[in-house]
């Protein structure tokens, strides 16, 4: 059985992410220190809510220290909704600066007439480079979105989806070494979604 450590820093939905993974036969055990996530299998970084306070409360607690750590040590990591965001470098959300496991920054989704902000509801994912979370020949994948922000990475090929944003493509999953992160929610996205985290989870176990 796969042991996830679900990062839980007061800012992520953690209920609806850990019932997600252990409906798919997983061990999901809630981590606030570096101890604790150095004896899972991989990492699961949640959020909900803004970026600096979210990097306040990683900081003050050693996690992003820790988690910069694990990556470093090839230990997998999957962001979900600002989870993703926290991984770059800058936000033009924030002041401060994020991880900076991923290099790019943070842009706030651009504004057009008749489309309000946050961007929320069901779209359809647009494959970008296939990925083991979105591998290709996959069929029209809608999931959901709550987001006012979007990753902007330095390098494009690490987007493996994006969705169309009033007229503008932006990201809406990375894949990056060990790194996998999603701007819209797995976790709320149905049948759809449950099959993306169970992809992770069958990834996670290959040799």
């Amino acid at each position: 059985m796969t042991r996830l450590g679900l990062i839980d820093y007061g800012m992520g939905n953690l209920h609806s992410v850990r019932r997600a993974f252990e409906r798919l036969g997983a061990e999901v055990e809630a981590v606030q220190d570096g101890a604790a996530m150095a004896a899972c299998d991989a990492l699961v970084l949640p959020g909900v809510g803004a970026f600096d306070p979210a990097m306040e409360r990683l900081r003050s607690s050693g996690l992003a220290t820790a988690l910069g750590r694990a990556c470093a040590s090839g230990q997998p990591l999957l962001g979900i909704c600002l989870g993703l965001q926290l991984l770059f470098e800058h936000s033009d959300e924030g002041s401060g600066e994020g991880l900076g496991l991923l290099a790019g920054r943070v842009r706030a989704l651009p504004r057009r007439p008749g489309q309000p902000i946050p961007h929320m509801g069901w779209a359809p994912l647009l494959p970008a480079q296939p990925s083991p979370l979105l591998p290709a020949g996959q069929p029209p994948a809608w999931v959901y979105f709550v987001h006012s922000y979007a990753a902007d990475p330095a390098d494009a090929a690490i987007t493996t989806a994006q969705v169309d944003w009033a007229g503008t493509p932006v990201t809406a999953a990375i894949w990056q070494g060990g790194i996998a992160a999603c701007q819209f929610h797995p976790e709320k996205s149905g049948p759809v979604g449950e099959a993306m985290l169970g992809r992770w989870l069958s990834w996670l176990q290959t040799p």
